[in-house]
């Protein structure tokens, strides 16, 4: 036999070798200490944080009426609600969910997370989605100011009627940028690290009104500042309603299966039923124009 073909034998049987080589080489597992392929939805098996549980964050205090009595894991209120919702749907039960403490705006802040997901009323738009993931929208919101009973403030039946008061609201929040980017008042905004001292801020007379979503506008008059009112509610900016989203890591494998998650709540009803019985008092206030 002719050297040529019995060189061109030997080389197709290496070629042979080397792919089952390769073939049988270990290959590298997933991100997020699962050893689940990134990009699957394959429940209880997602590349979360800690293999086997989901890692679920807000902030503290945790506010009704998305969480009751500041127990993010108790499951009540719409919030904590929400989470285990999805995350049974991810295929993570009640006992395979930890909470971790995050503040509201460490959570969308540029730079690695530690939780899988964060849920704490955090408004999804396009700044904030520079530096992370949101799951598609769980709750369309709406802004609300809030006044305390015959002030000035609570007498306000347009957006112009509150130029010359001084408003405040969460840092960080939509609710500052609506004072800042609808109502543009003729005073500097305030702007408080938590909404607990926006409250007592309006308590004490330093700001006549606070803005805030309207189910916690609700909450805020009906049990915690009674002597207080909803003067009204903002119309959505640019025809897209405002929503909540489910903050994670950018880039992260799990943004499309909790979306998919999400989605399917909506779908099936699930959402709607939580939010009759957590936000059920959320009905219309006059709007403001």
């Amino acid at each position: 036999m002719h050297p040529a073909p019995r060189a061109l034998r030997r080389a197709a049987a290496a070629v042979v070798l080397l792919a089952a080589a390769v073939s049988c080489a270990p290959q590298p597992e997933a991100s997020g200490g699962s050893s689940a392929s990134a990009g699957t939805c394959d429940k209880g098996k997602l590349a979360t944080r800690t293999s086997g549980t989901l890692t679920i964050a807000t902030d503290q205090p945790a506010y009704e009426p998305w969480f009751k009595d500041d127990d993010p894991a108790g499951g009540e209120g719409f919030e904590s609600a929400v989470a285990y919702a999805v995350a049974e749907r991810l295929g993570y039960g009640k006992d395979k969910v930890t909470w971790q403490t995050v503040p509201f705006n460490k959570a969308f802040a540029p730079g690695e997370k530690t939780f899988d997901f964060d849920i704490n009323q955090v408004s999804i738009s396009e700044e904030r989605q520079k530096a992370v993931d949101f799951s598609s929208g769980y709750y369309d919101v709406r802004q609300a100011v809030v006044a305390l009973k015959g002030s000035k403030a609570a007498k306000a039946k347009s957006i112009a009627d509150l130029k010359g008061m001084s408003l405040g609201a969460q840092v960080g929040t939509t609710s500052l940028d609506y004072i800042n980017d609808v109502v543009r008042p003729t005073r500097a905004a305030a702007a408080y690290g938590k909404n607990d001292q926006a409250k007592s801020a309006l308590k004490n007379g330093q700001v006549d009104a606070i803005v805030v979503d309207l189910p916690t506008a609700f909450y805020i008059t009906g049990a915690e500042v009674t002597d207080a009112t909803i003067v009204g509610q903002f119309e959505n900016q640019g025809g897209t309603p405002e929503q909540f989203g489910l903050v994670l890591d950018q880039g992260s494998a799990l943004t499309s299966c909790v979306s998919r998650a999400v989605d399917a709540l909506r779908e099936d009803g699930t959402l709607a039923r939580i939010e009759q019985r957590w936000l059920s008092d959320a009905v219309d206030a006059p709007v403001l124009k």
